[in-house]
């Protein structure tokens, strides 16, 4: 049986590496898929048989409670960018005459997407952490495994080895996800590179499994037992230990040659199927990178060259406005269609009237528009001097073009506002905040069924969710009973929330949960909020004025306080019920958390931390008071310790408690 899986499993990695690295398989996709569900049944018969290397540790499933910290060993640093080809000549000027010496180049596609850092032990993956600041990253090892071109054990041997590279989300796979996110009432990513952070920064692995992540590896960080001199040397090893590398990379011996080669990535960039900003030179010898050195930031070694914006000129035929969920109202320009970056455009952001007024913008104006970073199209200039006359200024309306509901702009903000609470256009989002975990906790309403409860007219505000009927969410698309038993069940659940996550839930500007925390602690009852004034509010401890006129206009709207009657009348809790600080031990204490702790989860550890009058940092610092270390205590209890930041147990925590 053991020689069986062993012969399954490296043949679905073989294919699975044609497949995903050298995009070129010997098998159908019904072929790979008969195999895998093979291994998987073979495992879960077998379970000691699952190996660190096995396929299926690619399928995700981990759900974490944070992210650990990840101090790199070698630095991770940025690029100095040049927008010039004078400035890449410059670059080589300075070159040759630190290294008194010919320099040769390599030139690389520079991949429009997230920095990581893979790090293997005899063979085997063991960590991937994010840049971070370049000292300090995330570890996003599971989110990491899901990647199919990333290899769980490489097929060279190696004591140890270290690689950068960067994680992106290929074109096709964006347009997919972003379509199904539209489909589901979800807000869409901007980019693919913003699309390919959130993914890799999911705390369950499984939604990071889906989306269809890729990596190019283009670096050796570190590696042990191996001597490597060349950048070109270094690409060929990688390729032979099974990542994906950038193909056809070749030596330039003058900075002309070079040059001429970040032309011709240039001219085809439209036509990749992943984003590029732009493209760098490197140093081939890694003798003479070495001679050269670094700056605290950047390598003097390397130059990424960012390819100037193509600009076209067109005319502005109208200016519309565009309600988002927030309720802003954003002004948005209609142009004559052009080419931009490979792609039709007919209209750009305007973003505010400040932004407008800033840059003069009319209806009827030559304009030059272009895409910011290659993505985003944006106005960038009026041709003035082509101005006849005929060109009309614009302004925001004065009634809300979805609800009719008026529209106000508050002193220093640039944003107009519609103050509808009922407008259609912001309600979907407003619920979705209401019951998401960080507020009611609504367990299995997430933003699809909120947006399908809002078609069926089954929920018109937020307090309408606790007058659901079994019955009546079992109707909806793909919602049988069991799962409108367990969603009316969590509805249940939620009325006895605290005062504090209520008045979150209800998304009153500017007050997030620890201020909502601060106000419930104070007033107790929501009842006190109508009429309260707003020295009572800033009386509380960091409640500054801006945010106790929000809770004051909030509660002086009579739609308000209906919905907060009918919440009362369901059964939801509109008390402060948290207990009191429980003791003073922590009374002033900065406290960090890490490790796993055997007796209770950490959001229990840190509520119990709170309540004793501490307050929970996500990170090590030297205003640390103390760090909490559980069982595979990571980098922050290093940190810890090298600041000398005093550091406890699971046992002397629960005996902290105690007193």
């Amino acid at each position: 049986m053991n020689s069986k899986y062993e012969e399954l499993k490296n043949k679905i990695n073989y294919h699975s590496h044609r497949y995903y690295v050298l995009d070129n398989p010997e098998i159908t996709d019904n072929e790979y898929d008969m195999l895998m569900r093979e291994l998987l049944k073979m495992e879960e018969e077998n379970p000691h048989l699952v190996s660190p290397d096995s396929p299926s540790q690619k399928i995700g499933g981990k759900i974490l409670d944070g992210f650990e910290e990840v101090e790199h060993a070698v630095q991770m640093q940025s690029l100095q960018d040049a927008f010039s080809h004078d400035e890449l000549r410059s670059f080589d000027e300075r070159v040759r005459a630190n290294l008194n010496e010919v320099p040769a180049y390599c030139v690389e596609e520079k991949i429009d997407g997230l920095s990581v850092s893979l790090e293997y032990r005899d063979s085997q993956f063991v960590r991937g952490s994010t840049r971070g600041d370049g000292n300090i990253g995330e570890d996003v090892t599971e989110n990491l495994k899901t990647i199919m071109s990333i290899p769980l054990k490489l097929s060279v041997p190696v004591s140890y080895l270290e690689v950068r590279g960067e994680v992106f989300m290929p074109k096709k796979q964006f347009e997919r996800l972003n379509t199904e996110r539209e489909l589901n009432g979800e807000s869409v990513f901007a980019n693919p590179r913003n699309a390919a952070a959130g993914s890799l920064r999911q705390l369950n692995s499984a939604i990071a499994a889906k989306r269809g992540l890729d990596i190019f590896v283009f670096n050796i960080q570190r590696i042990e037992g191996i001597e490597i001199k060349s950048h070109l040397e270094g690409l060929s090893f990688l390729r032979k230990a099974g990542f994906k590398v950038i193909s056809n990379q070749k030596e330039f011996k003058n900075i002309d040659d070079a040059i001429a080669e970040i032309e011709k990535i240039g001219e085809k960039r439209q036509s990749l199927s992943y984003d590029i900003d732009g493209a760098v030179i490197k140093l081939n010898s890694l003798a003479q990178r070495e001679s050269l050195g670094s700056t605290a930031k950047t390598p003097k070694w390397a130059i990424a060259y960012k390819y100037p914006a193509e600009k076209k000129e067109t005319t502005i035929r109208n200016i519309f406005v565009q309600l988002g969920r927030t309720g802003v109202l954003t002004p948005n320009a209609q142009f004559d269609t052009v080419t931009l970056a490979g792609t039709f455009v007919s209209r750009a952001t305007l973003h505010n009237m400040d932004y407008i007024r800033e840059k003069d913008i009319r209806i009827g104006d030559k304009v030059i528009v272009y895409k910011a970073g290659d993505i985003i199209p944006e106005v960038l200039s009026v041709v003035k001097e082509k101005r006849d006359g005929s060109e009309k200024e614009f302004s925001m309306p004065a009634i809300c073009p979805v609800c009719s509901a008026p529209v106000t702009r508050d002193d220093g903000e640039a944003a107009y506002r519609c103050t509808g609470a009922d407008c259609p256009a912001q309600l979907e989002r407003t619920i979705i905040h209401f019951v998401s975990r960080d507020a009611m906790d609504i367990d299995g309403m997430g933003a699809s069924i909120v947006s399908k409860l809002l078609d069926a007219g089954l929920i018109k505000n937020s307090a309408d969710i606790y007058y659901l009927k079994k019955e009546d969410i079992a109707k909806i698309d793909k919602l049988g009973e069991k799962s409108s038993e367990n969603l009316i069940n969590a509805i249940e659940k939620s009325k006895s929330n605290d005062l504090s996550k209520l008045l979150y839930a209800l998304g009153i500007r500017h007050i997030g949960l620890g201020a909502a925390k601060l106000i419930a602690a104070k007033v107790k009852n929501i009842d006190a909020l109508f009429g309260i004034t707003e020295e009572e509010l800033t009386s509380i401890e960091d409640v500054g004025g801006v945010m106790a006129k929000s809770v004051i206009n909030y509660f002086s709207l009579e739609h308000v306080k209906e919905m907060i009657e009918r919440m009362k009348e369901a059964g939801v809790n509109t008390l402060y019920t948290e207990e009191e600080a429980l003791g003073n031990v922590f009374e002033g204490m900065t406290v960090v958390l890490t490790g796993t702790l055997s007796s209770m989860g950490r959001k229990e550890a840190a509520d119990i931390i709170e309540k004793n009058g501490g307050k929970v940092s996500g990170s090590v610092s030297k205003k640390t008071s103390l760090v909490v270390a559980g069982i595979e205590a990571g980098s922050k209890l290093d940190k810890a310790n090298a600041l000398g930041v005093k550091v406890i147990n699971e046992e002397e925590f629960i005996e902290l408690l105690k007193m």
